[in-house]
């Protein structure tokens, strides 16, 4: 059973949680706290296995209290949040403080509507209890040193393609920080709704030497250039002369995703001998089939290996199948790929 902890300060919202939560099976709400100080003597108390986090509360908010907590007992937290640009860069900033995931508060009772919704909070719930969660440090340095040098050469016609899912914001911002302001280009599918992809976007061209933009249809792809796919849309890269171009496919779900990794990768096949592409942290298996689809077409590929993965699901899927040359570290993960690609 994994016991859960619910922490929001509307009895409504924490009644449904609870009501929704103990349909599932296998998942335990030990106890509703109204607000972080309630929450804390409830830890304590109650051991819970997974808390689900409000970010708007009185007395302390959420992030506060989620700081404080990564800080003093890391645990697996699933963020609740408002779905919109207000809410978006708050969440963000709970990713980066180790919240392992997040999922909007339910906004309607209507039966069918609040099933989908289970269905996607008890998958949320049972991958953080599974999650690798570490010590939040507020005055760490991070490492942005750069993996090679921005006089580095690297291939003329070079791409790196990465996918990522749960886990993967930080995992990227690790990767794309090290990345050289020559860097051959970046196109990147993290699974993520789309007004947190904008922000996402942003976020990452604040801290990084590469440019990073969300993707948009046409988008040229070059050196020191970052895309990342729009949270509803498939990103595709196709040839137009010679000229790669970013493409935008409104298709159905793949592997229950929009964007999908695997479309990513499977559009790179034509140009697959200069690909270098990685799977990084990630609930399920999308990209696994597509970096052994590349990897056979000549590319080189990479998967981040267990010990640095919040979840071990896409890359491992992509172990599993022979799918990966090299399995790396995260930390060593920019250097691999631009190594990969260089002169």
């Amino acid at each position: 059973m994994i016991k859960v902890l619910i922490v929001d300060d509307s009895p409504l919202l924490r009644a449904v949680l609870k009501a929704v939560l103990e349909e599932a099976g296998d998942i335990e709400v030990v106890g509703a706290a109204k607000d972080p100080y309630e929450a804390r003597d409830m830890i304590k108390a109650l051991q819970p296995d997974v808390l689900t986090l409000d970010i708007e509360m009185p007395k302390m908010n959420g992030l506060s209290f989620l700081k404080n907590l990564m800080r003093l007992r890391p645990m697996p937290v699933v963020m609740l949040s408002t779905l919109t640009q207000k809410g978006s860069p708050e969440t963000l900033e709970a990713l980066e403080a180790g919240a392992v995931d997040f999922i909007a508060k339910p906004m309607s009772n209507v039966a069918e509507q609040l099933e989908a919704y289970a269905d996607v909070l008890y998958q949320k719930i049972r991958t953080a209890s599974r999650a690798r969660v570490r010590a939040f440090k507020p005055d760490k340095q991070q490492n942005t040193a750069q993996a090679m040098p921005s006089d580095a050469r690297f291939q003329s016609l070079s791409v790196l393609a990465i996918g990522a899912s749960t886990g993967g914001t930080e995992a990227l911002r690790e990767v794309l920080t090290k990345l050289p302001s020559n860097s051959p280009p970046v196109v990147i599918t993290q699974h993520i709704p789309p007004v947190f992809s904008t922000s996402f976007a942003q976020r990452m061209d604040r801290c990084c030497t590469v440019n990073v933009k969300e993707a948009e249809e046409g988008d040229e792809l070059g050196a020191g250039k970052v895309f990342i796919a729009p949270g509803d849309k498939h990103l595709l890269v196709v040839q137009k002369g010679s000229k790669l171009v970013c493409q935008l496919s409104d298709s159905d779900k793949v592997n229950r995703h929009k964007p999908a990794v695997d479309v990513l990768f499977d559009s790179l096949l034509p140009v697959a001998s200069y690909v270098h592409a990685a799977l990084l942290t990630g609930m399920g298996s999308d990209g696994a089939q597509g970096l052994l689809r590349l990897k056979e077409a000549g590319a080189n590929t990479f998967a981040q290996d267990e010990a640095s993965c919040v979840v071990w699901g896409m890359p491992r899927a992509a172990v599993e199948l022979n799918a990966a040359n090299k399995v790396v570290s995260l930390d060593a993960m920019a250097k691999a790929l631009l190594h990969s690609a260089s002169r």
